[in-house]
Parts: C-alpha cells; sequence; structure tokens
C-alpha cells in the first residue's frame, strides 16, 4: 500500500475488510494516519480494527487522533459488543445552561472546522445533561441571550449499555441526526449518530444468516481464503461430528433398512421435510430475539405454538407422503404397503413436531447458556431433527413389520 494514500482514500480501501484484513493493509502506515482513516469509518468500524493491532500500537494510535476521538475508542471498547456503548463519539459542544450564545457561537467557530456539529448540549457542572439546542437555535437566538431560554429541556437520551436492538426500538419513531448518551446520573458521556446506528444494526441483521450455518460475522466477501478456512472449518467439522450421530442412527437400524430397501429411499424425504420445518421455527424465533418479542413467558408459548404447527404440518405433509408410499410399495408388489404408509404418516407428524420444538428451544438455550442464538444454531438443529425422524421412522418399521 501506497505509505502516502489519503485517510479517505484509505478508508475507502478498507471499508468491506473484515477487521484483521483491514489491520494488514494498515499496519504499514504511520500511527496518525492509521488514526484518520479510522476516524473517516467511524467508532464501530474503528474499535473493530483497532482491537486486532497491539496494545502499545492501539494506544499510540488512539493519541495520534486530532479531535480527542481516539481516547473514546478506548473508553467505548470497553462496552459489550452489540451496545450502544461501543458507538460513541465525543461531544466537544458542551456548556453550561447560563452560557450566552454569543460566547457559544464563538467558541464552535474553530470546532466546527474540524467536525460536524448537530447540537450544542447544556450540561450543569457534575455533567448532567439538561437541556440541547439546534444550531438554527443559536442563528435565530439573540446574542446576549443565555442557552437555558432557547434549549429543548429534559432532553431524549440513551444508555451506553442499551443494546442496538432495544436502542433501535427507541429512536424509531424519533429520527434525530444524533442521540446523546448518558449514564445511569444523566452525566452527558458522549454521543452517537442516528446513521451510525441504523448501519451497524443493519449489519448485525446481516449476519444472522451466516452465523446460523457456522459463518462468524466478521467474514467479508474479501476476507482472503485463508482466514476464511479459519472461520468456517471448525463448524465443518462439527457438522461432520453430528452427521456421524445421526448416520449411527441408521447404522443401528441396518438389518431392518436391508430387508425393506424402499425405507432407504424415504430417509432423506423425512430427513428434508423435518429439517425445514424446524428451519422456519427456528427463522421465527430469531427474529422474535431481534425484535425483542421473547419477554419472560413468551419462550414457552412460542415452543407449544411450533409444537402444534409442526403437529399439523407433519399431518398435511405425511398423508401425501403416505399416499407415495403406499403407491411405491404397492407396485414393487410389498407385502405391507399398509403398514408402511402408516408408518411413514406417523413418523412425519410426530417427527414435525419434534422439529418445531427445536427450531424454538435451539436458540432459546443457546440464548439462556450465554451463547449467541444463531451461532450454527442451523447445526444443531438438523442433528436433532435427523435424530429424531430417521430413529422414529426405522424403529417403528423394525417394530410393526417382521
Amino acid at each position: 500500500m501506497d505509505p502516502t494514500e489519503s485517510p479517505r482514500r484509505l478508508s475507502d480501501r478498507i471499508r468491506n475488510l473484515d477487521p484483521q484484513s483491514a489491520v494488514d493493509r494498515l499496519k504499514s502506515q504511520s500511527d496518525a494516519a492509521i488514526a484518520q482513516t479510522l476516524a473517516e469509518l467511524g467508532p464501530g468500524h474503528a474499535i473493530d480494527i483497532l482491537e486486532k493491532f497491539s496494545a502499545e500500537r492501539r494506544a499510540r494510535i488512539a493519541a495520534a487522533t486530532l479531535s480527542g476521538e481516539g481516547e473514546q475508542w478506548l473508553k467505548d471498547w470497553h462496552y459489550p459488543e452489540g451496545s450502544v456503548g461501543r458507538l460513541m463519539e465525543v461531544s466537544p459542544a458542551q456548556f453550561r445552561p447560563q452560557t450566552p450564545v454569543r460566547d457559544v457561537i464563538e467558541a464552535m467557530r474553530e470546532v466546527i472546522k474540524q467536525q460536524l456539529i448537530t447540537y450544542v448540549f447544556a450540561t450543569e457542572a457534575d455533567g448532567r445533561l439538561v437541556g440541547i439546542v439546534t444550531f438554527r437555535e443559536l442563528l435565530y437566538a439573540l446574542p446576549e441571550q443565555r442557552l437555558e431560554e432557547v434549549m429543548v429541556r429534559d432532553p431524549f437520551f440513551l444508555r451506553p449499555e442499551t443494546s442496538l436492538v432495544d436502542a433501535m426500538r427507541e429512536v424509531v419513531t424519533r429520527h434525530y441526526p444524533v442521540y446523546p448518551v448518558c449514564d445511569a446520573n444523566g452525566r452527558l458521556i458522549g454521543k452517537v449518530r442516528g446513521q451510525v446506528l441504523f448501519e451497524q444494526q443493519a449489519f448485525e441483521i446481516s449476519a444472522q444468516a451466516g452465523s446460523m450455518v457456522g459463518v462468524e460475522k466478521e467474514e467479508r466477501t474479501t476476507t482472503p481464503w485463508q482466514r476464511a478456512l479459519k472461520f468456517r472449518h471448525p463448524w465443518l467439522q462439527l457438522n461432520l461430528l453430528t452427521a456421524f450421530i445421526a448416520a449411527s442412527v441408521v447404522g443401528v437400524f441396518q438389518n431392518t433398512v436391508n430387508h425393506i430397501v424402499l425405507l432407504a429411499v424415504f430417509l432423506p424425504v423425512l430427513s428434508g421435510q423435518c429439517s425445514n420445518t424446524g428451519c422456519q421455527a427456528l427463522a421465527v424465533t430469531l427474529r422474535g430475539m431481534t425484535l425483542n418479542e421473547l419477554r419472560a413467558g413468551v419462550g414457552r408459548k412460542l415452543i407449544l405454538k411450533e409444537a402444534w404447527l409442526g403437529f399439523l404440518n407433519g399431518l398435511l405433509v405425511g398423508l401425501v407422503a403416505s399416499i407415495a408410499m403406499f403407491t411405491i410399495a404397492h407396485f414393487q408388489q410389498n407385502t405391507h404397503p399398509f403398514a408402511l404408509a402408516a408408518i411413514t404418516l406417523v413418523a412425519m407428524a410426530v417427527s414435525s413436531v419434534a422439529s418445531g420444538v427445536a427450531g424454538a428451544a435451539v436458540p432459546l438455550g443457546l440464548k439462556r447458556l450465554g451463547a449467541d442464538p444463531a451461532m450454527a444454531s442451523s447445526i444443531f438443529l438438523t442433528t436433532a431433527t435427523d435424530v429424531v425422524s430417521m430413529g422414529l421412522f426405522l424403529g417403528m418399521a423394525a417394530w410393526l413389520i417382521p
């Protein structure tokens, strides 16, 4: 990379890279150039990249920022991932409510040359936020007026520990360009831009589909194949292990399959239908978690609902599958076409109940354990549905057909 490349050009080049790839591109640059580049990206992306540097280099880069952004990044870094605190920026436009408008305007002349200022925040001596003033109000206010005369009192603010999902729910009807961030005592500790909130939440949602099948959130289309292999391969090994578990169920009933070869034809049909039923329940559950719909007591109701839906869908699909089983068995002159059809119907209905329950229970269980509800949930779900559906189908055949 050209060491003389401008920060804006650098930020354009690394914007769509995963954090480690961005570090590989930036590490040859000076601390000041990296600091300016990260400032172009915004706090959320900047922190993700900054934490990949060594502690010593991280401190030097943070110290090289022109307007104190680096110090704020280091503070933001200590907040949980997916929280408002990780997206906070410095709020330099802070004045006492008694400050005359002329003094505020004079003090902001140099500040607005370096960064975009949307609101002026009125804070008390202890840092407590008491009001907000827009630049429009400053423009029309008399020079001798004080901020407290033109400010909006008791303004809305966010808390740093609030999750992005909860924050989006709070701001969705407000659409302010900037939101102040205050601690539990109402002291102003930073600000977060509405655009940054929406962009970060959009990224979190886009990463959810990949997480279900073991793709790390930070992997991008531009991630080198070596790193992509490192991200994905462990989950594929886990998937292989769970596939062996499902295969062992078939192995237990190998004699039954050898005796009635037609059962092997319907195994992928049963597995595919039940897995899809479970994935539907999984998708609805994850969506409910994203929208914070699963409050206390709702999870149990959701599991019961998915069990009932699984039974109804399994019964209807199983009816069609049982007719197909009967037709093929009769065409092949099998001596037990009715028994095979009944086994197919019951196995499809009961297995769909199990897959619906698993689709809702897996993400709920992962969340209770403190893990990402979406992470590899599809792998665990597929294993559960395969084991239950194949075990029930082959077990009933071994029991009912001599």
